[in-house]
């Protein structure tokens, strides 16, 4: 009440915030995005080729990494450049939902000192009217509100910086999944392509001496 006004925006500001920080924190976690030894089971599966499109679907549904090695063993049979396209693809799309919200959340933390000065702004130009028509008066209750006008720029700090830690925090979460599915990803596409890959065993033309000749 004592910010004025410009506090209620600031108000909704760090009820988003704490919605979005909730929310990616239930989101991005570990167990949830690269459960334990997924990478090494569908790699099991791929070698012995038990699959089929239901278990394809369920795993694609059970995580982000789940939903990689899927989107590759779909296309199992293809050439390998056409399996790596593909992880490639399904990545990015991978990637963005992961990074849902975050781009809120770091506008959060960029507007929120600006609120906060707004505010600050707003109410130190009306303490300044009401001087302007009945004078200084009391020193006192001028300190007093200059010290009401600099709530809001303390409270827009305080939702700022937890906004923007969080935020850069989040990024480096989603950075540091992306190699980990990368390096799975790359794994499985090497065990899926090794068959294609591998040359053909070289036949030796019989050799012709010239003992067989002469016989």
């Amino acid at each position: 009440m004592a910010g004025g006004w410009a506090m209620l925006p600031i108000l909704i500001c760090s009820a988003v915030a704490l919605a979005i920080v909730l929310e990616r924190c239930w989101t991005l976690r570990r167990s949830s995005v690269l459960p334990p030894g997924l990478g090494e089971e569908v790699r099991n599966w791929a070698r012995s080729g038990q699959l089929d499109p239901n278990h394809l679907s369920t795993l694609a549904n059970g995580s982000p990494l789940g939903e990689l090695l899927a989107s590759a063993l779909a296309v199992r049979n293809r050439p390998r450049e056409l399996i790596k396209e593909r992880i490639e693809d399904t990545g990015r799309h991978v990637v963005h939902r992961m990074e849902r919200y975050l781009n809120t959340l770091g506008t959060i933390a960029l507007i929120g000192p600006l609120l906060g000065l707004l505010g600050t702004v707003i109410g130190l130009i009306r303490m300044f009217m009401e001087v302007m028509r009945g004078g200084v008066g009391d020193p006192m209750k001028m300190a007093g509100g200059i010290g009401e006008a600099l709530i809001c720029t303390a409270t827009g700090l305080i939702v700022a910086i937890p906004a923007y830690v969080l935020h850069r925090y989040f990024r480096s979460k989603v950075a540091g999944y992306c190699v980990e599915m990368e390096k799975q990803a790359t794994e499985l596409l090497d065990e899926l392509t090794v068959n294609q890959t591998a040359p053909a065993p070289r036949t030796r033309a019989p050799r012709v001496t010239t003992e067989s000749s002469a016989s």
